[in-house]
This record gives C-alpha cells, structure tokens and sequence, in this order.
C-alpha cells in the first residue's frame, strides 16, 4: 500500500467556547508531539491548528501524526491530565495493518486522535515553507 501524505489542509481554525481550557488541552497534547504553541492573547495556533474563541464551538474530527506507539500513548494521558475526555484509549485500528491510535475530545468536543501508521518509509519528516 501507498499513501500519499502531504500538507493537503493549509490550515485548521477551531472556535472555542472556553479558550484558556482549550489552551491548557492542546498545549499538553502538542508538547508531547514535539509541535509549539503561540499565544496570541485572544487566540492561540501551533502550525496549521488555529484556536481562537466563538459564539459557537466547533465539533471536527482530526488526527496529529505520532512518531511511535508510546508517543500516541503519552498523548492520550497528557491529555486526559489536561481536561480532555476519553474517546478510544490507544490500541490498534482496523483501518490498515499498524494503525496504532488514541482518540480524545478537546473542552469543546471536538474528536482529536494521535495515530501511528506503522513502521514505513517517508520521503521527509516535513516541508519547511519560508518567505
């Protein structure tokens, strides 16, 4: 099998109903996957993932990329220790032979999963955009 994994979503904006709560989740979540966040006072982003407050919350599905099955797992308990609620504990997928995930709703409900796909051979870590 061949998956052709980019940068296809330039950007992710999610509105909170509970910004700092937000803050505090994602923060715990992203430190373990290495990925920082800038505070901008009344909003907050790390990479493609903007996070600012709205009438209204946001509920999405979306998957973080995890270098290893323990990194998948450090995100599901930093999470948990951070107000995020269970939603699948780690374990394998059915998806494709070495889908290892963790899923976890954010203060806001939304369906954040770190995923491992399995040993396999990728053409870079990421793209670096400058300007």
């Amino acid at each position: 099998m061949e998956l052709k994994r980019g940068r296809p979503i330039d950007h992710l904006h999610l509105h909170s109903s509970d910004l700092a709560a937000s803050k505090r989740f994602y923060e715990a979540v992203l430190e373990v996957l290495g990925i920082q966040i800038t505070d901008g006072g009344v909003y907050f982003f790390a990479d493609e993932l903007w996070v600012d407050s709205g009438k209204s919350a946001t509920s999405v599905h979306f998957a973080f990329q995890a270098a290893d099955r323990e990194t998948v797992e450090r995100f599901y308990e930093a999470g948990l220790k951070a107000g995020g609620r269970d939603n699948g504990p780690p374990g394998e997928r059915h998806y494709h032979p070495g889908y290892y995930a963790a899923y976890l709703l954010d203060p806001d409900g939304n369906n954040v999963e770190a995923v491992y796909h399995g040993p396999a051979n990728k053409s870079a870590d990421f793209i670096q955009i400058t300007w």
